[in-house]
């Protein structure tokens, strides 16, 4: 597939000299004001032919992602009354989710983005609307099981759009690396506002209103991004020739240096999942639980903002390097939330430190990206990324269940225990992968022309 070309960037004026009467005057006609600055990383990265119109549909397919599961305990919580039901069906969901995601991104490895995404996307849209009857029409409960965890087929938009990057900015690591920073500011951004936006329509409109919203922006994002054929990376030959290059890959999760990312990336969600049970319980024990999602958004914000700030900021050292040291000042800024809560029970103040912790999460999440991009074997990219977003999910699901216990068993401000113990195991997990003899060397695809 022809690859798009870069806009070549207009010439500057060179400086014109004049001689007058009795001075030599040298004019300069080059532009003044806001179109003589050097465009930021981002309007580069933007300007990227095919850029802005996948980006466009994949930001209206990602936002639903922080809603469906708010819209659903809402929508189940109000009509059965039964929150036990409402988290037992959306961790079913989850479950389902990390089983049938990889499968998913094999498909769209193997077969291409589009010919995939779609028919998945449409399945996990009915799988919502089913849900959404099953509860309105008073179906039995194993209905509500069964319909949320056909939802487990949405296809990871976020790793597909990385997979887009990777193709169209091969070669040029500077420039990857603000995709990548790029793209987790989006996903911050996206479970920032969701819940939020979730929320507000589901007890301003009618119980159902959420989801149906998220459903009609999934399907419209995701029918808009697979339309952009230019910038889908090209499919590697199932049963390549002997004579081509394309040999076929190894499964990701066998590849060289995966497996501890993996590890990471557990350990990391458990970090996410304690970390929103822990808050909410803590709200609730100050009287402010409608508070809690304002709280919780604060520490989104400072991700969204701390991404942003580090894709434009110029790299230095290995990026096996910088990736423990991010999740060291994951680690050290994690113990900030557990000092406010321990010493001053302020929900303000503890909102604070949820804001300075959260910086540390976007750029950790970027470097680990990047090692996942890098030690994907080729053709296997959206596979790899989707192992990765299947840690994160199972370690959600850990880390909800164990601050939950220590909430229930111990106390609120103990349970901020949690996210930093997680922090810490992270942080041995990283240690002891780059310690290991040629575990941070880069291995370069002659056939791809890019790091694994």
């Amino acid at each position: 597939m022809p690859r798009p070309s870069r806009p070549t960037p207009t010439p500057r004026p060179t400086p014109t000299p004049t001689l007058t009467a009795d001075a030599l005057v040298i004019v300069d006609f080059s532009p003044r004001g806001r179109a003589s600055r050097t465009p930021g990383p981002y309007r580069r990265l933007l300007a990227t032919p095919g850029a802005r119109a996948f980006t466009i549909g994949n930001l209206l397919a990602r936002v639903p992602m922080g809603m469906f599961s708010v819209s659903a305990v809402v929508m189940i919580a109000g009509t059965r009354g039964s929150y036990a039901l409402a988290g037992a069906v959306t961790a079913a969901g989850l479950g389902a989710t990390a089983v049938v995601a990889p499968w998913t991104a094999r498909l769209v490895d193997r077969y291409g983005q589009a010919k995939i995404a779609v028919p998945a996307t449409l399945l996990a849209a009915l799988g919502s609307l089913a849900l959404l009857l099953c509860v309105r029409l008073g179906a039995p409960a194993w209905t509500l099981f069964v319909s949320y965890a056909a939802t487990a087929t949405t296809p990871n938009l976020g790793g597909m759009s990385r997979a887009r990057w990777a193709h169209l900015l091969d070669g040029d690591e500077t420039a990857l690396h603000v995709a990548n920073s790029f793209e987790q500011a989006v996903d911050e951004a996206c479970f920032m506002l969701g819940p939020v936006l979730a929320a507000f329509l589901c007890t301003t409109f009618f119980p159902e209103a959420g989801t149906l919203v998220g459903v009609a922006l999934l399907v419209t994002g995701a029918l808009l991004f697979a339309a952009q054929r230019a910038t889908e990376p090209p499919v590697r030959e199932r049963f390549p020739s002997k004579a081509t290059s394309n040999a076929p890959s190894k499964a990701p999760f066998r590849a060289p240096g995966i497996p501890p990312l993996l590890a990471v990336c557990l350990a990391m969600g458990a970090v996410f999942g304690s970390m929103e049970v822990v808050t909410l319980a803590f709200a609730d024990a100050q009287g402010h639980r409608s508070a809690a999602g304002v709280v919780l958004a604060l520490q989104a914000a400072g991700s969204c903002a701390a991404g942003l700030v580090y894709g434009a900021t110029r790299r230095s050292g290995p990026v096996e390097d910088r990736y423990v040291w991010c999740i060291t000042a994951m680690t050290a800024l994690l113990t900030l939330p557990l000092l406010a809560a321990a010493l001053t029970g302020s929900l303000l103040v503890l909102a604070a430190a949820l804001l300075l912790a959260g910086m540390a999460t976007a750029p950790t999440m970027v470097t680990g990206m990047t090692l996942v991009q890098r030690r994907t074997p080729p053709g296997r990219l959206n596979e790899g990324m989707t192992l990765a977003v299947t840690g994160l999910l199972g370690g959600i699901a850990c880390g909800s269940a164990a601050g939950g216990w220590t909430v229930e068993h111990v106390s609120p401000v103990a349970g901020y225990g949690v996210p930093v113990t997680a922090a810490a195991a992270a942080l041995m997990i990283a240690l002891a992968a780059h310690r290991v003899p040629g575990a941070s060397r880069r291995r370069t695809d002659p056939s791809s022309n890019r790091f694994t």
